[in-house]
Parts: C-alpha cells; sequence; structure tokens
C-alpha cells in the first residue's frame, strides 16, 4: 500500500505535546555556522501548512508550523545571516540567506489579530515536546504548489487518519479569533 507523504516530522505519527515543556532551539540546516533561534516555552496552534509562502523541507507537501508570543523568540547565534524573504508579505519570514530556512515569521501590523505572535517551525530542534500538530490549513493551496489536484482526496484521507483535520482556511478557533479582532474593530462585538 502506498501511503501519500505529508511532511517528516508527521509521516511516522505524530508525538505528544509535554505539557511541562520548557521550550528550545530552532537551527537552520547550514554545516556550520547555524543560525540559532531560541523559543523561551511552549507553542501554540501547531498545524500543517499548504500554503505557498511557509518554508517546507524538501519532498513534504505541508510545512508545520506553530506560534509563540514574539517575546519568547530570541535570535541567539548569527543573526547576520537572516534576511526577510518578502517584505510586502503579511508574515515576514526571517530566513537565513546560506540555506534558505525560515526560521520564524513575525506580523509588524499591530491592527492584526495576530499581532505579538511568531510563527515558528518545531522541526528545526532537537528537542522534544512541542505542541502537537492538530489541524491541516490551506490545503487545496498545495495544488498551486506543485501536487496533483487528482491526488486530493488522498492527501485529505491521509491527513484525517494523522488527525490532522484538513481545512481550506485556518481552523474554526483561528477563524473565531480573527472574527473576534474584526468585529472588535467594528464595534461589532457581542461575547
Amino acid at each position: 500500500m502506498n501511503v501519500q507523504k505529508i511532511h517528516p516530522a508527521v509521516d511516522a505519527g505524530i508525538k505528544p505535546t509535554n505539557e511541562h515543556f520548557s521550550g528550545g532551539v530552532l537551527r537552520c540546516h547550514c554545516a556550520e555556522n547555524q543560525v540559532e533561534v531560541k523559543l523561551a516555552g511552549q507553542t501554540m496552534f501547531n498545524h500543517a501548512c499548504g500554503c505557498t509562502k511557509c518554508w517546507k523541507p524538501s519532498g513534504a507537501l505541508f510545512s508545520l508550523v506553530a506560534v509563540i508570543p514574539k517575546d519568547n523568540v530570541s535570535v541567539t547565534a548569527h543573526a547576520e545571516k537572516l534576511k526577510v524573504v518578502d517584505e510586502n508579505a503579511l508574515i515576514r519570514r526571517h530566513a537565513c540567506t546560506e540555506c534558505g530556512v525560515h526560521m520564524y515569521g513575525r506580523i509588524e501590523n499591530e491592527q492584526h489579530a495576530f499581532y505579538g505572535l511568531d510563527f515558528v517551525h518545531t522541526e528545526l530542534s532537537e528537542a522534544e515536546g512541542w505542541s502537537t500538530p492538530g489541524f491541516a490549513a490551506f490545503v487545496s493551496s498545495i495544488i498551486e504548489s506543485g501536487a496533483p489536484a487528482s491526488k486530493m482526496a488522498a492527501v485529505r484521507e491521509r491527513l484525517t487518519s494523522l488527525t490532522l483535520t484538513p481545512y481550506d482556511c485556518l481552523s474554526p478557533e483561528l477563524m473565531d479569533m480573527l472574527a473576534v479582532h474584526s468585529a472588535k474593530q467594528l464595534g461589532t462585538w457581542q461575547a
């Protein structure tokens, strides 16, 4: 039986969250002088993302991305190698200029609902216990990255078998956060 590959960190099964996890260090893929980013604490909303902007390891259909408060993110080695991939993107992804790995993404727009959260790829850490991926976002977008449309049923089936509920947007909880933020700005929010 040919099992649809999603991402190396979940294809063999999803590792559990360590409720007492206190963080770790992300490292780029350079053989030497690696960029290091320290995350002081546990991540949230970890998920598989099919968008065309997120960094994916070679051969992966999806990225794995989580968020953490930006105050818990610090570059501890080789910051000089980091450059923003797209200055005009909502999420300003800081990547290593040598290996191309995205180390963290930051929203600079203070009016955005996710302002204050950085987007990170915990698979770049050797530490175990990061938040467990809980859903798959922007699933149809993998077609834009070259995945055959004829394989989408198999992709969604595999995501579901991994307990990564497939969505073609964000999870309901994150969509609610965006809607609450908009309603507050419009003055229509009700608890």
